[in-house]
């Protein structure tokens, strides 16, 4: 290739949103409604390729991902890949405030590179309610060979998608939520579609990964397996010191992979997950199969950690620790990154709180409930449309003042390092993440939070992840590397408080432009709202 055809085909991957010299990986998805009965009752589903839950995607770091998304609902649609940083790149991100949504009857190509990333993560529809009806799925990033992972390459590995679940339609639910109620409790809590069947096969003797995600709406779980020890090993893209647990709670929206040795007698044994810090607990079983068993389940369920509430949880919490000296996508070890020792530019309090406003119940954000307006914002800082957003528009630190709506957007230097802390004054447990980024969570804990506490920050060796969760009467501290220039969303991980509110915009900017900093708006951007009309 000649220097000039070489500058040439850089361009267009630029572009494009992708890299051009790593492999490529095309799919086609038709997302449809159609008949599923994961409580037992017949009720309407949303399905990819007919599958509900949806078709598992597996790539390698680096590769670039195409998918064309057919959608052939009755609603607009967007799809969203919970944990993909999306480098350079928030257009692809897959959320209202960054696309116009697919609709009905039309179809959009989402192109993305899953640059320097490895782990466990996921994807769901994020307009409106619609992920309590299904079009969620796994999404996992392996390492490339040449990146040793600290572990020997176990004899398989499993997607596990747990999450509560409603009999209710998810129009229903948002018509719930529009009219100023809050969601009711769940029905029921679901293994990758069933409350029961679902079964996993492995030879005695070998190891196999089970990657787990919450992608309920609502409730932490707590996983476990009869009678088997399990291993962490990763968090959300984050080799970990690797502890062993007989259970381990997860979040609403949160992901993690153990490893578990079929080292027992020939058996089946109960997978199960249950709801936390619920006074009714929801329950549902899969099946560990020893492929040379012939018997079925014994014993009872095996319980969870029952009265060990929030302190139980915190302290397991504390225990995820980085593996320092473990690659993760690149070769140099993870512990080479020393986070505690970077200056930060800013510290950001941001307090979530039960609203209501003109008699209804929001949800909000340092006393602003965020409103989801008909233009993306991207769209609207790319082509300076007015009155979309406002700049820099909720009070920090929080304020007594009554809460208001409005759509909000803090703006930060691309580079800028900061203190993130999430003051959760509710009797729940509360779960934030943030698209386009990993985070250190450098700090939990109980009562209010005081600047002396941060004498108390891992400084060392905490783990970085996307979601983290705040426990009730509490506090959690994260550090941000804000490397990653784009519009990106900081919300809750519980989906109808995000709906009502809880979650705001935060843009990562420089004046310098170059594609070596974002990717430019994509050929084929869909327009709505106010940016009707024009064109990339």
């Amino acid at each position: 290739m000649t220097p000039l055809c070489g500058a040439l085909a850089f361009l267009v991957a630029a572009a494009l949103g992708v890299g051009a010299d790593d492999p490529y990986r095309y799919f086609t998805w038709t997302v449809t409604y159609g008949p599923i009965t994961p409580l037992g009752a017949p009720q309407q589903g949303i399905l990819i390729d007919g599958q509900f839950p949806g078709p598992r995607l597996d790539c390698v770091t680096n590769d670039n991902i195409i998918i064309n998304v057919i959608n052939q609902i009755d609603e607009p649609l967007l799809l969203t890949w919970n944990g993909i940083k999306q480098r350079k790149n928030s257009w692809q991100d897959g959320v209202l405030g960054t696309n116009c949504p697919i609709p009905p009857k039309g179809n959009f190509t989402y192109k993305f590179q899953t640059k320097d990333q490895i782990g466990s993560f996921t994807y769901f529809p994020s307009t409106g309610m619609q992920r309590a009806a299904g079009g969620f799925g796994a999404f996992n990033v392996y390492s490339r060979p040449r990146i040793p992972v600290p572990y020997a390459p176990p004899a398989g590995d499993f997607s596990l998608l747990v999450g509560d679940w409603y009999k209710t339609s998810h129009k229903a639910l948002q018509q719930t939520l529009d009219s100023g109620c809050p969601l009711p409790f769940p029905d029921g809590l679901l293994i990758n579609g069933a409350e029961k069947t679902s079964s996993f096969a492995g030879d005695q003797g070998k190891t196999y990964l089970f990657r787990v995600s919450n992608v309920g709406l609502t409730t932490s779980i707590n996983f476990r397996i009869q009678s088997h020890r399990m291993k962490l090993v990763e968090v959300e893209g984050s080799h970990t010191l690797q502890n062993d647990y007989d259970s381990l709670d997860v979040h609403v929206g949160q992901s993690l992979s153990v490893l578990v040795t079929l080292d027992q007698v020939p058996g089946d044994y109960y997978i199960v997950a249950s709801t936390r810090f619920t006074s009714k607990v929801l329950v549902a079983t899969g099946v560990l199969h020893y492929s040379n068993s012939n018997s079925g389940l014994a014993g009872p369920v095996p319980e969870g950690p029952g009265k060990a509430g929030f302190h139980w949880s915190m302290l397991q919490a504390r225990t995820f620790r980085w593996n320092l000296t473990a690659s993760a996508a690149r070769p140099n070890p993870q512990g080479s990154y020393h986070y505690g020792s970077i200056t930060r530019s800013r510290s950001v309090d941001l307090a979530n709180s039960a609203a209501v406003i003109s008699g209804k119940q929001r949800y909000a954000v340092n006393g602003v409930s965020f409103v989801v307006p008909d233009t993306p914002l991207k769209l609207a800082d790319n082509f300076n449309i007015t009155s979309v957003f406002t700049w820099d528009s909720i009070p920090i630190p929080t304020s007594a003042a009554p809460a208001v709506l409005g759509t909000p957007v803090l703006r930060f230097n691309l580079h800028d390092f900061i203190e993130v802390i999430f003051h959760n004054a509710e009797n729940t447990t509360q779960t934030w993440h943030l698209d386009g980024h990993d985070f250190w969570v450098v700090g939990y804990g109980s009562g209010k939070w005081t600047p002396d506490l941060r004498k108390r920050y891992n400084l060392i060796d905490a783990i970085t992840r996307h979601t983290v969760q705040v426990y009730p009467s509490g506090w959690s501290a994260i550090f941000v590397s804000l490397d990653n220039e784009g519009m990106w969303n900081l919300r809750s991980a519980m989906w109808g408080r995000q709906y009502m509110g809880q979650q705001l915009y935060i843009r990562v900017w420089t004046s310098e432009k170059s594609y070596s900093n974002e990717y430019g708006i994509p050929h084929n951007a869909l327009f709505c709202g106010k940016a009707t009309g024009l064109h990339a």
